[in-house]
Protein backbone atom coordinates (compact mmCIF):
# COMPACT_ATOMS: atom_id res chain seq x y z
CA UNK A 1 0.00 0.00 0.00
CA UNK A 2 2.80 2.17 0.46
CA UNK A 3 2.75 2.84 -3.34
CA UNK A 4 -0.93 3.88 -3.17
CA UNK A 5 -1.71 6.21 -6.07
CA UNK A 6 -4.02 8.06 -4.23
CA UNK A 7 -2.85 11.59 -3.50
CA UNK A 8 -4.74 13.15 -0.63
CA UNK A 9 -5.49 16.53 -1.01
CA UNK A 10 -4.04 19.28 1.10
CA UNK A 11 -6.88 19.20 3.93
CA UNK A 12 -6.58 15.58 4.93
CA UNK A 13 -2.27 15.88 4.64
CA UNK A 14 -2.65 18.78 6.63
CA UNK A 15 -4.83 17.16 9.35
CA UNK A 16 -1.60 14.44 10.42
CA UNK A 17 1.01 16.88 9.14
CA UNK A 18 0.22 19.76 11.52
CA UNK A 19 0.92 17.75 14.68
CA UNK A 20 2.85 14.73 13.39
CA UNK A 21 -0.06 12.72 13.37
CA UNK A 22 -1.42 14.67 17.03
CA UNK A 23 -4.63 15.66 17.36
CA UNK A 24 -4.46 19.22 20.11
CA UNK A 25 -6.68 19.63 22.75
CA UNK A 26 -8.13 22.23 21.00
CA UNK A 27 -9.52 19.77 18.08
CA UNK A 28 -11.45 17.03 20.79
CA UNK A 29 -13.39 20.12 22.87
CA UNK A 30 -15.43 21.68 20.26
CA UNK A 31 -15.94 25.18 19.60
CA UNK A 32 -17.49 27.13 22.43
CA UNK A 33 -21.18 28.34 21.11
CA UNK A 34 -23.89 29.91 23.51
CA UNK A 35 -26.44 27.17 23.68
CA UNK A 36 -28.35 25.77 26.81
CA UNK A 37 -30.35 23.02 26.95
CA UNK A 38 -33.73 22.67 26.58
CA UNK A 39 -34.57 26.30 27.13
CA UNK A 40 -32.68 26.28 30.89
CA UNK A 41 -34.64 22.65 31.97
CA UNK A 42 -32.41 20.02 33.26
CA UNK A 43 -34.52 17.17 31.54
CA UNK A 44 -32.72 15.13 28.84
CA UNK A 45 -35.26 12.60 26.69
CA UNK A 46 -32.85 9.96 24.67
CA UNK A 47 -33.80 7.95 21.51
CA UNK A 48 -32.41 4.44 20.93
CA UNK A 49 -31.27 3.85 17.48
CA UNK A 50 -29.55 0.34 17.38
CA UNK A 51 -31.18 -2.47 19.88
CA UNK A 52 -28.98 -4.86 20.48
CA UNK A 53 -27.18 -5.52 23.96
CA UNK A 54 -24.63 -2.68 23.42
CA UNK A 55 -27.69 -0.28 22.80
CA UNK A 56 -29.89 -1.76 25.40
CA UNK A 57 -26.67 -0.96 27.91
CA UNK A 58 -25.88 2.56 26.85
CA UNK A 59 -29.36 3.09 27.43
CA UNK A 60 -29.56 2.28 30.87
CA UNK A 61 -26.35 4.21 31.46
CA UNK A 62 -28.15 7.08 30.06
CA UNK A 63 -30.91 6.54 32.49
CA UNK A 64 -28.85 5.80 35.48
CA UNK A 65 -27.41 9.36 35.38
CA UNK A 66 -29.10 12.29 37.64
CA UNK A 67 -31.91 14.00 36.16
CA UNK A 68 -32.87 11.55 35.35
CA UNK A 69 -32.76 11.35 31.65
CA UNK A 70 -35.54 9.45 29.97
CA UNK A 71 -35.65 6.90 26.80
CA UNK A 72 -38.52 8.29 24.74
CA UNK A 73 -37.81 6.72 21.59
CA UNK A 74 -36.28 3.33 19.64
CA UNK A 75 -34.85 2.44 16.21
CA UNK A 76 -33.89 -0.45 14.73
CA UNK A 77 -33.67 -2.68 11.84
CA UNK A 78 -35.23 -5.64 14.08
CA UNK A 79 -38.57 -5.85 15.65
CA UNK A 80 -37.24 -8.43 17.56
CA UNK A 81 -34.82 -6.57 18.83
CA UNK A 82 -36.63 -3.65 19.47
CA UNK A 83 -39.19 -5.08 21.95
CA UNK A 84 -36.66 -7.02 23.65
CA UNK A 85 -34.82 -4.01 24.53
CA UNK A 86 -37.79 -2.41 25.08
CA UNK A 87 -39.29 -4.68 27.58
CA UNK A 88 -35.47 -5.29 28.92
CA UNK A 89 -35.73 -1.80 29.79
CA UNK A 90 -39.16 -1.05 30.61
CA UNK A 91 -38.73 -3.71 33.63
CA UNK A 92 -36.06 -1.88 34.92
CA UNK A 93 -36.75 1.73 34.17
CA UNK A 94 -40.19 1.84 34.21
CA UNK A 95 -40.78 5.56 35.03
CA UNK A 96 -38.10 6.90 33.04
CA UNK A 97 -39.23 4.78 29.54
CA UNK A 98 -41.99 6.45 27.73
CA UNK A 99 -41.76 4.79 24.23
CA UNK A 100 -45.16 4.43 23.23
CA UNK A 101 -45.92 2.55 19.55
CA UNK A 102 -45.96 5.81 17.76
CA UNK A 103 -42.74 6.19 18.69
CA UNK A 104 -41.31 2.79 18.19
CA UNK A 105 -39.68 2.80 14.53
CA UNK A 106 -38.53 -0.14 12.47
CA UNK A 107 -36.57 -0.04 9.33
CA UNK A 108 -33.05 1.80 7.36
CA UNK A 109 -34.79 4.98 7.80
CA UNK A 110 -36.24 4.55 11.25
CA UNK A 111 -33.23 6.43 12.77
CA UNK A 112 -35.00 9.88 11.66
CA UNK A 113 -38.24 9.46 13.20
CA UNK A 114 -36.13 8.49 16.51
CA UNK A 115 -34.02 11.34 16.21
CA UNK A 116 -37.35 13.86 15.44
CA UNK A 117 -39.05 12.76 18.42
CA UNK A 118 -36.31 14.96 20.57
CA UNK A 119 -35.61 18.27 21.18
CA UNK A 120 -32.81 20.30 20.98
CA UNK A 121 -30.32 19.43 23.97
CA UNK A 122 -31.43 15.84 24.06
CA UNK A 123 -29.42 12.72 22.64
CA UNK A 124 -29.81 10.14 20.14
CA UNK A 125 -27.75 7.22 21.06
CA UNK A 126 -25.96 5.35 17.83
CA UNK A 127 -25.03 1.82 18.33
CA UNK A 128 -26.05 -0.19 15.08
CA UNK A 129 -23.41 -1.63 13.08
CA UNK A 130 -20.17 1.01 12.47
CA UNK A 131 -21.43 1.07 8.66
CA UNK A 132 -24.66 3.91 9.48
CA UNK A 133 -22.70 5.57 12.05
CA UNK A 134 -22.22 8.45 9.39
CA UNK A 135 -25.45 8.10 8.18
CA UNK A 136 -26.94 8.62 11.69
CA UNK A 137 -25.01 11.21 12.91
CA UNK A 138 -25.21 13.69 9.49
CA UNK A 139 -29.01 13.51 10.43
CA UNK A 140 -28.47 14.02 14.02
CA UNK A 141 -26.22 17.19 13.14
CA UNK A 142 -28.92 18.66 10.91
CA UNK A 143 -31.75 18.58 13.64
CA UNK A 144 -29.06 19.84 16.48
CA UNK A 145 -29.47 16.99 18.23
CA UNK A 146 -26.25 15.59 20.62
CA UNK A 147 -25.01 12.53 20.35
CA UNK A 148 -23.74 9.04 22.05
CA UNK A 149 -21.78 6.62 19.50
CA UNK A 150 -20.54 2.81 20.00
CA UNK A 151 -17.34 2.56 18.78
CA UNK A 152 -15.64 1.69 16.51
CA UNK A 153 -17.04 4.76 14.24
CA UNK A 154 -15.78 4.12 10.87
CA UNK A 155 -13.81 0.79 8.95
CA UNK A 156 -12.11 2.83 6.23
CA UNK A 157 -10.44 6.14 4.51
CA UNK A 158 -13.32 7.22 3.03
CA UNK A 159 -15.77 7.06 5.93
CA UNK A 160 -13.18 8.07 8.36
CA UNK A 161 -12.46 10.98 6.22
CA UNK A 162 -16.36 12.06 5.68
CA UNK A 163 -17.11 11.14 9.68
CA UNK A 164 -14.01 14.16 10.46
CA UNK A 165 -15.77 16.86 8.27
CA UNK A 166 -18.86 15.77 9.28
CA UNK A 167 -18.13 16.80 12.91
CA UNK A 168 -16.32 20.28 11.99
CA UNK A 169 -20.45 20.63 11.61
CA UNK A 170 -20.97 19.29 14.85
CA UNK A 171 -18.41 21.14 16.59
CA UNK A 172 -19.82 24.27 15.20
CA UNK A 173 -22.91 23.91 16.21
CA UNK A 174 -21.75 23.57 19.73
CA UNK A 175 -23.01 19.58 19.89
CA UNK A 176 -21.73 17.14 22.46
CA UNK A 177 -20.92 14.13 21.51
CA UNK A 178 -19.46 11.46 23.48
CA UNK A 179 -17.88 8.24 21.81
CA UNK A 180 -18.02 4.64 23.74
CA UNK A 181 -14.31 4.41 23.85
CA UNK A 182 -15.00 4.29 28.16
CA UNK A 183 -11.20 3.33 29.01
CA UNK A 184 -10.19 6.86 29.12
CA UNK A 185 -13.03 7.57 31.71
CA UNK A 186 -11.45 4.72 33.92
CA UNK A 187 -10.11 6.55 37.19
CA UNK A 188 -7.23 3.99 37.49
CA UNK A 189 -6.13 4.43 33.89
CA UNK A 190 -6.73 8.30 34.40
CA UNK A 191 -4.56 7.73 37.72
CA UNK A 192 -1.58 5.98 35.51
CA UNK A 193 -1.55 8.62 32.83
CA UNK A 194 -0.92 11.12 35.44
CA UNK A 195 2.26 8.67 36.85
CA UNK A 196 3.01 8.02 33.73
CA UNK A 197 3.31 12.00 32.46
CA UNK A 198 3.61 14.02 35.12
CA UNK A 199 5.43 12.31 37.54
CA UNK A 200 7.75 10.85 34.80
CA UNK A 201 7.39 7.28 37.00
CA UNK A 202 8.46 5.12 34.29
CA UNK A 203 10.13 7.45 32.22
CA UNK A 204 9.94 7.89 28.73
CA UNK A 205 7.21 5.28 26.66
CA UNK A 206 9.08 3.33 24.24
CA UNK A 207 6.85 0.07 24.35
CA UNK A 208 3.23 -0.74 24.66
CA UNK A 209 1.23 -4.54 24.80
CA UNK A 210 -1.96 -5.25 24.12
CA UNK A 211 -3.58 -8.65 24.34
CA UNK A 212 -7.09 -9.57 23.74
CA UNK A 213 -6.92 -13.49 23.66
CA UNK A 214 -10.17 -15.59 24.45
CA UNK A 215 -12.34 -18.10 22.84
CA UNK A 216 -15.27 -18.02 20.23
CA UNK A 217 -17.03 -14.10 20.62
CA UNK A 218 -19.79 -12.32 19.39
CA UNK A 219 -20.58 -12.91 15.79
CA UNK A 220 -17.43 -13.41 14.63
CA UNK A 221 -17.87 -16.87 13.32
CA UNK A 222 -20.89 -17.60 11.22
CA UNK A 223 -21.83 -20.59 8.76
CA UNK A 224 -23.17 -20.29 5.43
CA UNK A 225 -26.60 -17.80 5.60
CA UNK A 226 -29.48 -20.25 5.91
CA UNK A 227 -31.89 -18.29 3.22
CA UNK A 228 -35.42 -16.68 3.75
CA UNK A 229 -37.28 -20.04 4.69
CA UNK A 230 -35.30 -21.49 8.00
CA UNK A 231 -37.48 -19.87 10.25
CA UNK A 232 -34.91 -16.65 11.15
CA UNK A 233 -36.30 -13.82 13.27
CA UNK A 234 -37.65 -11.79 10.17
CA UNK A 235 -37.25 -13.94 7.74
CA UNK A 236 -34.51 -12.27 6.78
CA UNK A 237 -32.68 -10.87 3.35
CA UNK A 238 -28.95 -12.02 3.56
CA UNK A 239 -28.33 -8.10 3.95
CA UNK A 240 -30.12 -8.45 7.51
CA UNK A 241 -28.62 -11.66 8.03
CA UNK A 242 -25.32 -10.09 7.54
CA UNK A 243 -26.20 -7.05 9.87
CA UNK A 244 -27.60 -9.69 12.33
CA UNK A 245 -24.10 -11.10 12.03
CA UNK A 246 -22.08 -7.65 11.81
CA UNK A 247 -18.97 -8.94 13.70
CA UNK A 248 -18.34 -11.59 10.92
CA UNK A 249 -17.91 -8.78 8.22
CA UNK A 250 -15.73 -6.07 7.30
CA UNK A 251 -18.25 -3.84 6.33
CA UNK A 252 -20.30 -3.72 9.50
CA UNK A 253 -18.17 -4.05 12.31
CA UNK A 254 -14.21 -3.61 11.06
CA UNK A 255 -14.47 -7.07 11.61
CA UNK A 256 -13.62 -8.96 14.66
CA UNK A 257 -10.15 -7.38 15.12
CA UNK A 258 -11.29 -3.67 15.12
CA UNK A 259 -14.46 -4.18 16.99
CA UNK A 260 -12.61 -6.30 19.34
CA UNK A 261 -9.10 -4.64 19.90
CA UNK A 262 -9.98 -1.16 19.66
CA UNK A 263 -10.18 -0.32 23.32
CA UNK A 264 -6.80 -1.59 23.72
CA UNK A 265 -5.36 0.52 21.04
CA UNK A 266 -7.25 3.52 22.12
CA UNK A 267 -5.98 3.31 26.12
CA UNK A 268 -2.38 2.15 24.87
CA UNK A 269 -2.02 5.49 22.46
CA UNK A 270 -3.75 7.64 24.99
CA UNK A 271 -1.23 6.90 27.58
CA UNK A 272 1.91 7.64 25.38
CA UNK A 273 0.25 10.32 24.82
CA UNK A 274 0.97 13.72 27.07
CA UNK A 275 -1.84 16.08 28.46
CA UNK A 276 -3.08 17.84 25.27
CA UNK A 277 -1.75 15.81 22.81
CA UNK A 278 -3.01 12.88 20.94
CA UNK A 279 0.00 10.79 19.73
CA UNK A 280 -1.15 7.52 16.71
CA UNK A 281 0.74 5.42 14.96
CA UNK A 282 2.26 6.63 11.71
CA UNK A 283 2.84 2.87 10.28
CA UNK A 284 1.80 -0.53 10.78
CA UNK A 285 3.16 -4.14 9.68
CA UNK A 286 1.28 -7.13 11.02
CA UNK A 287 0.69 -10.86 10.83
CA UNK A 288 -2.41 -13.40 11.00
CA UNK A 289 -4.12 -16.07 9.66
CA UNK A 290 -7.02 -18.44 9.19
CA UNK A 291 -6.59 -21.57 10.69
CA UNK A 292 -9.63 -23.53 12.38
CA UNK A 293 -12.49 -22.20 10.68
CA UNK A 294 -15.13 -24.89 10.88
CA UNK A 295 -18.07 -25.56 13.74
CA UNK A 296 -17.84 -27.41 16.55
CA UNK A 297 -20.34 -30.22 14.29
CA UNK A 298 -17.53 -29.94 11.26
CA UNK A 299 -19.75 -27.03 9.63
CA UNK A 300 -17.17 -24.23 7.55
CA UNK A 301 -17.62 -20.40 8.55
CA UNK A 302 -17.82 -18.50 5.79
CA UNK A 303 -16.75 -15.24 7.71
CA UNK A 304 -14.23 -12.69 7.05
CA UNK A 305 -12.22 -12.56 9.96
CA UNK A 306 -8.52 -14.18 10.66
CA UNK A 307 -8.51 -16.35 14.24
CA UNK A 308 -5.54 -14.57 15.26
CA UNK A 309 -3.71 -11.10 14.40
CA UNK A 310 -0.11 -9.91 15.82
CA UNK A 311 0.12 -6.24 14.43
CA UNK A 312 3.40 -3.85 14.97
CA UNK A 313 2.46 -0.40 15.22
CA UNK A 314 5.26 2.52 15.14
CA UNK A 315 5.16 5.47 16.29
CA UNK A 316 6.69 9.59 14.62
CA UNK A 317 9.46 8.41 17.82
CA UNK A 318 10.28 4.90 16.86
CA UNK A 319 7.86 3.74 20.10
CA UNK A 320 6.31 -0.03 19.39
CA UNK A 321 2.52 -0.99 20.10
CA UNK A 322 1.94 -4.50 20.11
CA UNK A 323 -1.58 -5.56 19.82
CA UNK A 324 -2.27 -9.65 19.71
CA UNK A 325 -6.00 -10.81 19.24
CA UNK A 326 -6.87 -14.42 19.23
CA UNK A 327 -10.11 -16.30 19.30
CA UNK A 328 -9.75 -19.91 19.68
CA UNK A 329 -11.16 -22.42 22.07
CA UNK A 330 -8.39 -24.11 24.19
CA UNK A 331 -5.91 -21.34 23.72
CA UNK A 332 -4.26 -19.65 26.88
CA UNK A 333 -6.19 -16.50 27.71
CA UNK A 334 -4.80 -13.23 28.01
CA UNK A 335 -6.55 -10.00 28.52
CA UNK A 336 -4.14 -6.99 29.56
CA UNK A 337 -2.76 -4.67 28.47
CA UNK A 338 1.28 -2.75 29.20
CA UNK A 339 3.17 0.14 29.31
CA UNK A 340 7.41 0.02 29.06
CA UNK A 341 9.25 3.10 29.97
CA UNK A 342 13.14 4.15 29.86
CA UNK A 343 12.80 3.63 33.83
CA UNK A 344 10.30 0.67 34.60
CA UNK A 345 6.78 -0.49 32.95
CA UNK A 346 3.08 -0.17 33.61
CA UNK A 347 0.00 -2.82 33.77
CA UNK A 348 -2.34 -0.45 32.53
CA UNK A 349 -5.48 -3.07 32.25
CA UNK A 350 -5.08 -6.07 34.59
CA UNK A 351 -8.28 -7.75 32.97
CA UNK A 352 -10.65 -6.81 30.15
CA UNK A 353 -10.27 -3.14 28.33
CA UNK A 354 -9.82 -1.14 31.10
CA UNK A 355 -10.30 -3.36 34.73
CA UNK A 356 -7.73 -2.32 37.45
CA UNK A 357 -6.02 -2.33 39.85
CA UNK A 358 -3.19 -0.21 37.55
CA UNK A 359 0.30 -0.66 39.10
CA UNK A 360 3.86 0.72 38.53
CA UNK A 361 6.96 -0.82 38.69
CA UNK A 362 10.93 0.06 38.62
CA UNK A 363 12.28 -1.36 36.01
CA UNK A 364 11.07 -4.07 33.64
CA UNK A 365 10.12 -7.08 36.20
CA UNK A 366 6.68 -7.45 37.59
CA UNK A 367 6.92 -8.34 40.92
CA UNK A 368 5.86 -7.12 44.24
CA UNK A 369 9.87 -5.79 45.24
CA UNK A 370 9.58 -3.61 42.08
CA UNK A 371 6.19 -2.08 42.60
CA UNK A 372 5.76 1.29 42.87
CA UNK A 373 2.28 2.16 43.50
CA UNK A 374 -0.73 0.42 42.75
CA UNK A 375 -4.31 2.56 42.03
CA UNK A 376 -6.63 2.78 44.92
CA UNK A 377 -9.87 2.95 42.54
CA UNK A 378 -12.15 -0.24 43.11
CA UNK A 379 -13.37 -2.62 40.35
CA UNK A 380 -17.03 -1.00 41.21
CA UNK A 381 -15.46 1.89 39.51
CA UNK A 382 -17.67 2.24 36.02
CA UNK A 383 -16.51 3.69 33.34
CA UNK A 384 -19.42 2.98 30.97
CA UNK A 385 -21.58 5.12 33.74
CA UNK A 386 -18.74 7.93 34.48
CA UNK A 387 -18.68 8.34 30.14
CA UNK A 388 -22.84 9.70 30.62
CA UNK A 389 -21.88 11.12 33.76
CA UNK A 390 -19.65 13.30 31.69
CA UNK A 391 -21.68 13.93 28.56
CA UNK A 392 -24.52 14.65 30.28
CA UNK A 393 -23.20 17.26 32.82
CA UNK A 394 -21.16 18.77 29.28
CA UNK A 395 -25.33 19.20 27.89
CA UNK A 396 -26.67 20.66 30.96
CA UNK A 397 -23.20 22.93 31.81
CA UNK A 398 -22.97 24.12 28.37
CA UNK A 399 -19.39 22.30 28.34
CA UNK A 400 -17.02 21.55 25.70
CA UNK A 401 -17.19 17.82 24.64
CA UNK A 402 -16.47 16.11 21.70
CA UNK A 403 -14.62 12.74 20.98
CA UNK A 404 -15.24 11.94 17.34
CA UNK A 405 -12.37 13.36 16.15
CA UNK A 406 -9.88 10.91 18.34
CA UNK A 407 -12.77 8.06 18.14
CA UNK A 408 -12.20 8.31 14.07
CA UNK A 409 -8.61 8.18 14.81
CA UNK A 410 -8.85 5.26 17.27
CA UNK A 411 -11.48 3.72 14.25
CA UNK A 412 -8.72 4.64 11.90
CA UNK A 413 -5.55 3.24 13.92
CA UNK A 414 -7.44 -0.35 14.46
CA UNK A 415 -8.32 -0.37 11.07
CA UNK A 416 -4.42 0.48 9.99
CA UNK A 417 -3.82 -2.74 11.58
CA UNK A 418 -6.39 -5.08 10.56
CA UNK A 419 -5.34 -4.20 6.91
CA UNK A 420 -1.38 -4.59 7.92
CA UNK A 421 -2.20 -8.10 8.77
CA UNK A 422 -4.78 -8.76 5.64
CA UNK A 423 -2.61 -7.61 2.94
CA UNK A 424 1.12 -8.44 4.58
CA UNK A 425 2.14 -5.23 4.03
CA UNK A 426 3.47 -2.20 6.06
CA UNK A 427 0.66 0.27 5.56
CA UNK A 428 0.88 4.26 6.50
CA UNK A 429 -1.68 5.90 8.51
CA UNK A 430 -1.89 9.01 5.91
CA UNK A 431 -2.21 5.48 3.42
CA UNK A 432 -5.04 4.55 5.50
CA UNK A 433 -6.86 7.86 5.76
CA UNK A 434 -6.52 8.17 2.24
CA UNK A 435 -7.50 5.00 0.42
CA UNK A 436 -10.08 4.81 -1.37
CA UNK A 437 -12.06 1.06 -0.96
CA UNK A 438 -15.05 2.26 0.73
CA UNK A 439 -16.66 -1.29 2.29
CA UNK A 440 -20.59 -0.12 2.45
CA UNK A 441 -21.09 2.78 -0.40
CA UNK A 442 -24.87 3.88 -0.65
CA UNK A 443 -25.14 2.63 2.99
CA UNK A 444 -27.86 6.04 3.46
CA UNK A 445 -29.83 4.56 0.84
CA UNK A 446 -30.39 0.53 2.04
CA UNK A 447 -33.44 -0.56 2.07
CA UNK A 448 -35.11 -4.14 3.09
CA UNK A 449 -34.31 -5.08 -0.13
CA UNK A 450 -30.99 -3.95 -0.88
CA UNK A 451 -28.05 -6.73 -2.02
CA UNK A 452 -25.80 -6.95 0.84
CA UNK A 453 -22.44 -4.89 0.21
CA UNK A 454 -20.68 -8.19 0.28
CA UNK A 455 -21.75 -11.43 -2.30
CA UNK A 456 -20.91 -14.71 -1.66
CA UNK A 457 -19.71 -17.06 -4.08
CA UNK A 458 -21.81 -20.40 -5.85
CA UNK A 459 -20.61 -22.21 -2.21
CA UNK A 460 -21.72 -19.51 0.03
CA UNK A 461 -18.02 -18.22 0.63
CA UNK A 462 -17.59 -14.33 1.38
CA UNK A 463 -14.15 -12.85 0.05
CA UNK A 464 -11.53 -13.13 2.87
CA UNK A 465 -8.22 -11.48 3.40
CA UNK A 466 -5.07 -13.29 1.09
CA UNK A 467 -1.46 -11.61 2.52
CA UNK A 468 0.78 -11.34 0.04
CA UNK A 469 -1.79 -11.84 -3.16
CA UNK A 470 -4.60 -9.18 -2.14
CA UNK A 471 -2.13 -6.20 -1.44
CA UNK A 472 -4.11 -2.97 -2.13
CA UNK A 473 -7.56 -4.12 -0.86
CA UNK A 474 -8.29 -6.10 1.97
CA UNK A 475 -10.63 -8.43 0.18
Amino acid sequence: MNNSPVSPPASRRDFLKASGVVIGASALSGVALPHVHAAGSDQISVALVGCGGRGGGAAANAMSQSGPPKLVAMADVFQHRLDGAFNSLKGKYKDQVDVPDNRKFIGFDAYQGAIDSLKKGDVAIFTTPLAFRWVHFKYAIEKGINVFMEKPITADGPTSRRMLELNKLAKAKNLKVGVGLMSRHKKCLQQLHARIHQDNEIGDVMLLRGYRMQGLLGSAFSEKYPGKDKGLPGNPSELMWQISRFHSFIWASGGGYSDFNIHHIDHLCWLKSPPGKELWPVKAQGVGGRTYRTSPDGKPYVDQNFDSYAVEYTFEDGAKLYMDGRCMTGAVPMYHSFVHGTKGMAVAANSGDCNGPSSTFKGQVRSRENQLWTSDTKMADDPYFTEWQVLTDAIRNDKPHNEVDRGVMASLATSLGRYAAHTGQEVLLEEMLNHEHEYAPGADKLTFDSPAPVQADANGFYPVPEPGKKTKREY
